[in-house]
């Protein structure tokens, strides 16, 4: 099989005809909020329905973050694990999981150097060989664009294929944290992300917190190579509190923004685009920052306030509490109680901000199988249909996915402030339409696209046998039971067409079920 037309690499929504759309009538998905709801293991009151693709409103006038599973989701939790733990769960994780046992599989997840995974890093580095490479080699680059298609593809790449699934769910979270807009760092994210964010997000905390402090991307990002003691920028300072370390509420005054500022004067980049410390832009005076006097200094020695005040920021308990509430929020509910954030903040201070033993302590068997639905944003959607799809598909590009993520509004690396893409509820819930012109899109595609689906294995059979692996493949074996009833309204009796199966498919990914986690 050939490369695609010019035009597959087009959003979906551009190449999808009206009547494609006819079909998603056929399940009752016209929301992606499924009816039952609840707050921390507590069945709510169904409320007034809500228009289509809205959530349910609280008293507030906020949605409700805290969805219930779907009644058919493993109650004993393990298919619970694996769906966090995992960036799309298909037959073979949870065959693993079955097999390893609950300590086991997170125990394999979590020491993932362990797992062999060179097949897929090989493949990077002949598929993408620009990933490799310094800044010094990238800013030379004819066309910037190869480097953000690479960085965009490598992404989808590992995500999809990785076997550590945990670690790729940690750099997407990490890279969020400490986001950064590629139109305006242009190839200095190729090492921020290798250097810092991969090569640090099952570490420590303060290892990748001081990491991203020496980036070179990040000091662009947030204007730190323009401050100088005549002038500092104030945009480090602040978001490396606000948004890194403390939290917006973490203790830390607008005095301590503008002392953190004057510290960090002399932190910059240099022409190859690598991090240095530039002593003639130093302001050496004495500083005031948290209630701690730093001595000023001169000279190369004038970098050291800086790596104190990184020493202060990872030891501070607003930064224990801070991370324990996001890495819960990511990994276990959007809602985490006090005690939840408490226990991961104390696991935080006893092995200084270890990243491994947070996720161990909070993936237990008692907070996950209580825990809510998290909706998938459209990153992981998409991630998610490919793992699904990847026995019976092709891929001689990961280019399309682009345009998809493009056209539900979330490709990487182009959010544009430093607080990353949301990991809300009612930011994303009201993007069903977008998700739906993925679904047929993906689905639809063929032997003249870069990447092919094959429904042969779904046709094989009656057409009760390929809505059986529709179950298998994108839901676990935890189909809904009306998801299964109208898949099999849809599917009919007679023997299905290739166009048919496609459009099962797609029906499939439409699901309510398959849009949460």
């Amino acid at each position: 099989m050939g490369k695609s037309p010019v035009d597959v690499d087009r959003p979906a929504a551009e190449k999808t005809p009206r009547r494609s759309f006819v079909f998603f009538g056929a399940l009752a998905a016209a929301s992606l909020l499924p009816s039952r709801l609840r707050a921390q293991g507590r069945v709510k009151k169904r409320r007034t329905a809500q228009p289509p693709s809205r959530p349910a409103i609280q008293p507030s006038g906020q949605p409700i973050e805290d969805v219930a599973a779907f009644a058919e989701w493993d109650t004993g939790g393990l298919s619970r694990l694996v769906r966090r733990v995992t960036m799309g769960m298909t037959a073979a994780d949870l065959g693993k999981a079955n097999a390893m046992g609950w300590d086991g599989y997170l125990n394999w997840q979590i020491n993932y150097q362990r797992i062999d995974d060179s097949a897929v890093e090989n493949a990077i580095a002949t598929k993408y060989p620009l990933m490799s490479q310094p800044s010094s080699v990238l800013k030379s680059v004819s066309n910037v664009n190869d480097v953000f298609n690479q960085l965009r593809e490598s992404t989808v790449y590992r995500s999809s294929l990785s076997q550590r699934q945990l670690y790729q769910r940690m750099v997407e979270l990490w890279s969020d944290h400490f986001n950064q807009d590629i139109e305006k760092v242009q190839t200095l994210l190729v090492a921020d992300q290798r250097d810092v964010i991969r090569k640090y997000a099952m570490s420590t905390f303060p290892q990748l917190l001081k990491a991203s402090a020496h980036s070179a991307s990040m000091m662009v990002y947030l204007d730190q190579n323009v401050s100088n003691k005549n002038a500092p920028n104030q945009n480090y300072a602040r978001e490396i509190m606000e948004l890194h370390t403390l939290g917006v509420n973490g203790g830390y005054t607008q005095n301590d923004v503008a002392e953190l500022s004057r510290i960090l004067t002399g932190w910059t980049v240099d022409s190859n685009g690598n991090f240095t410390f530039n002593a003639n832009l130093h302001d050496t005076g004495d500083k005031v920052f948290l209630g701690t006097t730093i001595k000023g200094q001169s000279g190369a020695a004038g970098q050291q306030e800086g790596e104190q005040v990184l020493d202060m920021l990872v030891n501070h308990p607003s930064t224990a509490q801070f991370i324990a509430t996001k890495m819960l929020s990511w990994m276990v509910t959007p809602t985490p109680t006090s005690d939840q954030v408490n226990a991961i903040a104390s696991v935080y201070r006893a092995t200084g901000g270890d990243i491994k033993m947070m996720l161990r302590a909070m993936l237990n068997d008692s907070w996950i199988p209580a825990a809510p639905m998290k909706l998938k944003r459209p990153f992981h959607l998409a991630v998610s249909t490919l793992r699904s799809l990847a026995g019976n598909m092709t891929v001689f590009s990961y280019a399309p996915i682009t345009g998809y993520l493009t056209t539900m509004g979330h490709l990487t690396f182009s959010w544009q402030t430093p607080d990353g893409f949301p990991d809300k509820l009612d930011y994303w819930v009201g993007n069903v339409l977008p998700r739906w012109q993925v679904a047929s899109g993906l689905s639809a595609l063929n032997s003249t696209s870069n990447i092919v689906v094959d429904t042969t294995a779904y046709r094989a059979g009656s057409t009760q046998n390929a809505v059986d692996l529709i179950d298998q493949n994108f839901f676990g074996g935890e189909m809904p039971t009306a998801t299964r009833t109208a898949l099999m309204g849809y599917a009919g009796t007679s023997t299905l067409t290739d166009a048919k199966a496609r459009e099962l498919i797609a029906l499939a990914i439409s699901a309510s079920a398959f849009q949460w986690y």
